[in-house]
């Protein structure tokens, strides 16, 4: 592994600014961690975000690969499930789209947060355009332009026919149904809600004051889906739906998906890499691993290329590796491993699957909290290597 030495004001400097510098594969240490030996059988159990699995399972998978004394497990129950595994320490790590809330951090007392991607929301749909070619009915492809007060009464069930003046007025020409607008929404606790209903409690006042942001939310209409998985499946199964899905499980399924108007009002944007790396770019006062991350969000963020319904993902872990019970010294040192591992070289695998690899004020922010781990009192690993 090449190595690249940092100084410490370097690294000062680096952390105080923000950075549009996205770092897909970079060694930023002196002294990396040191991985697991082979034939160790260490076993690390995650859960939590669907948002993230089909990264997360590219990692778990790539990691065992390099290293076979580690074998990671990541069950993909949603945000809230995981969140609440890790609270009550049944996993070695949690993982979430929604950072934790006070309430959580106090429940949760000495954690540490790790953002390990960053991904899009896309708002999906599956509208017949009254076309049949070879049997089958012809869906509008991508490009439906949605703003985010008629997004948010689409979901609010106040607009409920495709061919409502809200939605002909941004797409002249575009062939739009009379039929009823069937909701597909998350059927459990989830960090791609908290993401979505955030963005719209930002653009839409009559949003935040009915329903609110949150992993859960009091729906008022639609069918609901377990995980990303799930709403994927409902709408591409029920004609004339839409739901919010993660722009992976979106691409993976071929789905048609809506262009969102921007926070600065002047244009409709795809959920693109790089639409969703300027978003991230606007990210700046970074709290450290062991701070507060509850206002951290990036939905709505200015600029003229930035997608309005971006998110961060993070891992959870707690700090004193000996609080959590199976845990010896060896599967602590793994785990700091991991994560490092997924911040750094990991990261060369987030655009294949289309996330953003994270801008190196993030990687550093994640790799000075790897520093706070301790098992019994003793630091587990420092990048001065003492």
């Amino acid at each position: 592994m090449a190595k690249k030495i940092i100084l410490g004001l370097a690294l000062t400097l680096i952390l105080m600014m923000p950075t549009t510098n996205m770092v897909a594969h970079a060694q930023l240490v002196q002294n990396p961690p040191t991985p697991p030996a082979d034939g160790s059988n260490i076993k690390l159990t995650g859960a939590g975000s669907s948002f993230i699995f089909p990264l997360m399972d590219k990692w778990r998978v790539t990691y065992h690969g390099l290293y076979s004394g580690a074998t990671i497990n990541y069950q993909s129950v949603g945000s809230a499930a995981g969140i609440n595994q890790f609270t009550a320490k049944t996993v070695d790590f949690g993982a979430s789209d929604a950072p934790l809330s006070p309430s959580q951090a106090k429940a949760a007392k000495n954690s540490l947060t790790f953002v390990d991607s960053i991904g899009a929301i896309t708002i999906s749909y599956n509208i017949p355009n009254g076309q049949i070619k070879n049997g089958v009915a012809q869906i509008i492809p991508s490009g439906l332009k949605l703003d985010g007060p008629t997004i948010a009464n689409i979901f609010e069930g106040k607009i409920i026919y495709w061919n409502d003046p809200a939605i002909v007025a941004n797409n002249p020409g575009v062939y739009l149904p009379n039929a009823k607008i069937t909701v597909v929404h998350r059927s459990d606790g989830s960090g791609t809600t908290y993401g979505f209903t955030d963005y719209l409690s930002k653009v839409s006042s009559t949003w935040k004051h009915d329903i609110g942001e949150g992993t859960s939310v009091p729906w008022r209409t639609g069918i609901g889906g377990p995980g990303n998985a799930g709403v994927a499946h409902y709408v591409q199964l029920t004609p004339f739906s839409i739901g919010y899905v993660e722009l992976a499980y979106a691409e993976q399924n071929h789905m048609s998906f809506a262009y969102v108007k921007n926070a600065d009002g002047n244009a409709f944007l795809a959920p693109t890499i790089d639409s969703t790396k300027a978003a991230a770019s606007t990210l700046s006062n970074i709290p450290p691993s062991n701070g507060d991350w509850s206002k951290v969000s990036i939905t709505n963020a200015p600029g003229p290329n930035s997608y309005p319904i971006a998110s961060l993902t993070y891992i959870m872990a707690y700090q004193n590796r000996d609080t959590v019970k199976g845990t010896d010294m060896n599967k602590a040192n793994a785990l700091v491993d991991f994560i490092y591992w997924i911040v750094t070289d990991g990261q060369q695998y987030a655009e294949k699957l289309w996330y953003v690899p994270l801008p190196q004020n993030i990687q550093l922010v994640d790799i000075n909290g790897l520093q706070m781990f301790k098992y019994k009192g003793q630091q587990l690993w420092s990048d001065s290597g003492n």
